[in-house]
């Protein structure tokens, strides 16, 4: 059956203009055009429109170009799921830089743009990027191959990774993809192995706003699936029609294929089947692993931009000489740099990819039959990822550092273990195994992992956390299985073992709630992929190994101790004791540049009992200054100290610290404190430690701590999300946009919360661009603009600089009387009141000339006071830049 859209020709032939370009309207006439200039590239400028495509469905886009007129490649940038246009906007203006006319828009049920949520129909989502592309086609600052035929790429991360492969298999015209920690087939990262992936199809749905948000059909297939725990013929193939796999034969243009090792949602196994396929097209094809992924992690943000711009220059400026990297990379990362806190991370390569079954070698295990049970109700369930728990770091990354979070209850899984080691072994692909499986029921469902044990069964390891589920069909009479363990990069070391674990339940998964007893034996030994052919980028040595035989003993010596010097965390200061924060000097420039900073020599101080609002309009440095606060990246210059302590990653100070950066994921099946109390564990910390009794109270909660998630409002979810914040009652809590999302009433009730936690003598860091809350709230702020401070004070201090005077009278004034105050020598306006004036002075205006002048004039004045809102004040401080 074709399923490409009507008017398209296959690969390669020719190509004319869609006749469905005429069904593309602008709707805002010119749209609406910025600038965004920068010291050391092009103005970019952006023009919004609204354009109409089919159904009566809007989008809403945004082009960005920069540099001298003439005709350039264009790229089309997704957005991932649940978010928009605007999360992609940075992304889009770099390339605007590169020398590319970037099309952004949000998904239709996205953003500013209508219709319902279709997870990539071909039919909507997929056909709204051949009429985007139709638009481009016009436009005089694209290339084009033929008439309405332009020279373009996709790119997009998850959701819009997905279109962008769908992209080219439905529309020849596109000519290279980019897409990133995506699926190739929807079907099998929801329901893996015939298992209900409940958790993150709930998260899904959740994120896009609620069932009503999605097609009908959608809707209908995941209330059936989700009541039954079981997903049906039907369902696999409304989810496989919306996938790039049904398009394989068709994705036949350069691909680079980034995928997650952190991502229990689309694993690398979702990667490994699109380079397979795209291949065998005849494309070329790139993969890269890096750290991060939908279960958090290292995302690699700068790299992995600076890799596909050289594959779109390459393939679509046609610059042979751009460096597009090799044909497999892996980001291997472990343990922590001594010199600077930093995880290490290093990148090994091939020449060509491996695939995920390189290199096997045999592992035997052992283990005899062994029986465990399903209880009833498949509660309590096991634990291996935690969906939308993963945070900035990651849980799943922790492997890398020797800590899990995993949990296996006993009498519910069995075990086969290896024998230790005897040298290091670094697992690349995907593990398998033959088992045999017998039950006391037909349907059967197992979940299978593969640990890390150290010496002594201590320090048992899931690597990222991943697990493969399998369901065993006529398991009563008994049956061979094949278990394809998940795909990972992990190093084994000497004197470790290898456990299977073969379980009854999982918490991310539906599995029959109906009590069973399972019997597993082994038929196989363990099948390793070691990917021989990866060479391993050498962790870059000091200088001073280079001309150390020359220089001799003693300097190297002397050197070494300098060099321990310079490199040592800085003592704390006592006299800073008990100081929450303390900035001093402090700079980072932009990734890449010597001259451009994002913070540029910052210095301010915070009390305890505060509650300080950082303010400043975009760009101005807010979230990097928090980001080196809470250790999550380093400062180029200056310094940070908490209580006394210098911050770095890691720092045992960042103890004392709780932060809400960008909202908290829950559990949505889960009440609010079982959430919480999940979380805690995690942590490793002890439970008395987190009193959470007195975060709760402070954040205000009551009875609906013990209701499911699902069932939270808006506010209640970024109130509990505050609670997760406050566990362990952190001396210092910082606080981004807190109030995201938020109705008036729940502003208010988020307000009070912040304002009652400061009242416990502790300190709270704020920042938000609601400013009249921000003035109601906090008691100091901190203005910064273009990186660097502007002013920082108390609220009222700040706010009371201004050039305008209230002037009481009590009664109102006359309107002959306030002409005659606006033409006083020194006043640059007047607005009567219902008692009183506001005076604005000019620039040679003075209060006390003022006052004379009102009492000569015999106006009633009763008072005299500065009225400034912060918002006035704000904007008088940064120029007009927001």
């Amino acid at each position: 059956m074709d399923l490409r859209l009507p008017g398209l020709r296959g690969p390669r032939g020719p190509r004319r203009l869609l006749a469905a370009v005429a069904a593309v309207a602008v709707l805002a006439g010119a749209g609406t055009w910025t600038a965004v200039a920068s010291d050391d590239a092009p103005p970019v400028h952006r023009a919004d429109r609204v354009m109409a495509v089919a159904d009566g469905v809007r989008l809403d886009t945004s082009y960005f170009t920069a540099g001298p007129a003439g005709r350039r490649p264009a790229v089309l940038l997704a957005h991932g799921f649940g978010g928009s246009k605007a999360d992609v906007r940075a992304q889009a203006e770099r390339l605007a830089e590169d020398g590319y006319a970037v099309l952004t828009w949000s998904a239709r049920g996205f953003g500013g743009s209508t219709g319902k949520i279709g997870l990539n129909d071909p039919d909507g989502e997929v056909a709204d990027v051949s009429r985007l592309i139709d638009w481009l086609a016009g436009q005089p600052q694209v290339e084009l191959d033929a008439k309405g035929d332009p020279r373009v790429g996709v790119a997009g991360a998850s959701y819009g990774g997905a279109v962008a492969l769908l992209a080219a298999g439905h529309d020849d015209r596109v000519d290279a993809i980019a897409p990133a920690i995506t699926y190739w087939d929807l079907a099998d990262a929801l329901f893996p192995g015939g298992v209900f992936k409940k958790l993150w199809a709930g998260l899904f749905v959740n994120s896009g706003g609620g069932c009503h948000r999605f097609e009908p059909r959608l809707c209908r297939m995941y209330e059936r699936v989700a009541a039954s725990g079981t997903p049906d013929a039907e369902a696999r193939a409304l989810l496989q029609a919306r996938s790039p796999s049904a398009v394989a034969d068709r994705v036949d243009v350069p691909t680079l294929l980034v995928q997650g090792q952190s991502d229990s949602l689309f694993p690398l196994g979702q990667a490994d089947e699109a380079a397979r396929a795209i291949r065998a097209n005849g494309a070329p094809v790139a993969v890269d692993w890096i750290a991060g992924g939908h279960d958090g992690g290292d995302q690699e943000t700068g790299r992995v931009h600076t890799r596909v711009r050289a594959w779109f220059d390459r393939h679509l400026k046609g610059d042979e000489g751009a460096r597009t990297g090799p044909a497999f990379r892996v980001t291997r990362t472990g343990g922590v740099d001594s010199t600077d806190g930093r995880a290490q991370s290093r990148g090994a390569t091939a020449d060509r990819y491996p695939g995920l079954r390189g290199g096997p070698r045999d592992i035997p295990l052992t283990g005899g039959e062994q029986r465990f049970d399903n209880p009833p109700g498949g509660t309590p369930p096991a634990v291996s990822a935690l969906p939308g728990l993963g945070g900035a770091g990651g849980l799943s990354r922790l492997s890398s550092l020797g800590v899990g979070v995993s949990l296996d209850f006993p009498g519910q899984y069995a075990r086969f273990d290896s024998a230790p080691l005897g040298g290091d072994l670094r697992v690349t692909g995907s593990p398998a195994v033959t088992v045999r499986v017998r039950s006391t029921r037909d349907d059967a469902v197992l979940f299978a992992k593969l640990y890390d044990v150290g010496p002594g069964g201590t320090r048992p390891v899931l690597p990222a956390q991943l697990v493969t589920p399998v369901r065993v069909e006529g398991a009563r009479t008994g049956e061979d299985v094949t278990i394809t363990l998940p795909a990972i990069d992990h190093e084994v070391e000497k004197g470790h073992r290898l456990r299977l674990v073969l379980a009854s339940t999982d918490l991310g998964y539906a599995s029959p709630t109906a009590p069973a007893a399972h019997t597993v034996s082994l038929v196989s030994d363990l099948s390793v992929p070691t990917a021989p052919g990866l060479a391993t980028a050498a962790a870059p040595l000091p200088a001073w190994v280079w001309w150390l035989p020359a220089a001799g003993a003693l300097a190297a010596a002397a050197l070494l101790l300098s060099s321990r010097r310079r490199t040592a965390a800085p003592a704390p200061d006592p006299a800073l004791a008990a100081v929450p924060l303390q900035i001093t000097g402090l700079s980072k420039r932009y990734a890449g540049s010597a001259d451009r900073y994002a913070v540029r020599d910052l210095s301010f101080r915070v009390e305890k009992g505060q509650v300080l609002g950082l303010l400043g309009p975009n760009g101005a440095g807010k979230t990097t200054t928090l980001r080196m606060l809470m250790g999550l990246i380093r400062p180029d210059a200056g310094e940070i100290r908490v209580f006394g302590h210098a911050v770095r990653p890691g720092a045992p100070v960042l103890s004392r610290v709780g932060a809400f950066v960008e909202g908290a994921g829950f559990l949505p099946h889960l009440s609010g404190r079982e959430n919480l109390e999940l979380y805690w564990r995690a942590t490793g910390r002890p439970p008395e430690d987190a009193h959470l009794d007195e975060a709760l109270r402070i954040a205000g909660l009551g009875d609906a701590l013990a209701r499911a998630v699902r069932t939270y409002s808006q506010g209640m979810r970024q109130r509990l999300a505050l609670a997760q914040a406050m566990l362990g009652l952190p001396e210092l809590l910082i606080l981004d946009e807190p109030t995201n999302g938020l109705d008036p009433p729940q502003i208010r009730e988020m307000r009070e919360v912040m304002i009652r936690y400061a009242a416990t003598g502790r300190t709270v860091i704020v920042s938000s661009h609601l400013l009249a809350e921000v003035e109601q709230s906090c008691t100091h702020l901190v203005v910064m603009d273009r990186g660097r401070l502007v002013q920082a004070g108390p609220v009222g201090e700040i706010t009371g600089s201004g050039d305008t005077l209230l002037i009481g009278t009590g009664v109102p004034v006359a309107e002959p009387v306030a002409e005659k105050v606006a033409a006083l020598p020194g006043v640059a306006s007047v607005v009567p009141t219902d008692d009183g004036l506001l005076v604005r002075l000019g620039a040679e205006g003075t209060a006390s000339r003022l006052v004379a002048e009102l009492v000569r004039l015999e106006v009633p004045v009763e008072s005299v006071g500065p009225h400034r809102r912060l918002e006035d004040a704000f904007l008088t401080l940064i120029g007009g830049s927001a």
